[in-house]
């Protein structure tokens, strides 16, 4: 059976992380399939989760950008690349796309950003659970990355939107049920994976 490297994005509190876990948990009824997530659970995604997202002192965004390239690069050479030639099928919660839209909103050149992730595999679908920022800042209750206030998500959105308009993100209206949402996302996904053969 063929591999895939399918993504799905979204806002802090979209549901994401769920949808990723649910879909990879659906799809090992007929399909070998791998949960992953970024930031990686190697050195440098944990270096990236203690110091950046839940640090108390961010560092230049440039930084940032860099680190996550670097985070991706190790996740898809030790993670995703192996298990998709073995085929299986890989679910990442996060890619490319969050660095776009998180560092291209706080100010980055999205052309930039795609030149230091040149070497970073290219997912074969990303889905983004679009959610409003308005609705992500009600559902979160955890303690807040850096990341999450009402202007920034706003500007993340709009970025990913703009990928959505591209036709490189696939959108999901992620203001439904969670079994809605599920539902969706499993269509779409089987939906892509049969065209595959």
């Amino acid at each position: 059976m063929k591999g895939a490297f399918i993504v799905i994005e979204g806002l802090d509190g979209s549901g994401k992380t769920t949808q990723a876990k649910l879909l990879a948990r659906t799809l090992r009824k007929s399909h070998d399939a791998l949960f992953t997530a970024e930031p990686s659970q190697g050195k440098i995604g944990k270096f990236i989760r203690s110091r950046i997202l839940y640090g108390e002192k961010r560092g230049p965004t440039l930084v940032e950008a860099l680190l996550f390239a670097a985070d991706r690069i190790d996740h898809v050479q030790n993670e995703v690349l192996p298990a998709v030639s073995e085929g299986r099928v890989v679910v990442s919660d996060r890619y490319l796309y969050s660095s776009l839209a998180y560092q291209g909103s706080a100010g980055l050149d999205l052309e930039w950003i795609r030149i230091i992730n040149q070497h970073a595999l290219k997912p074969d679908l990303a889905l983004f659970i679009d959610v409003g920022p308005e609705t992500v800042l009600k559902r979160l209750r955890r303690k807040k990355s850096v990341m999450e206030d009402l202007a920034t998500q706003q500007k993340v959105h709009e970025i990913y939107l703009k990928y959505v308009a591209k036709g490189e993100l696939v959108r999901v209206d992620g203001e439904q049920t969670k079994t809605a949402v599920a539902k969706e996302v499993l269509k779409t996904v089987t939906g892509f994976l049969k065209t595959r053969g």
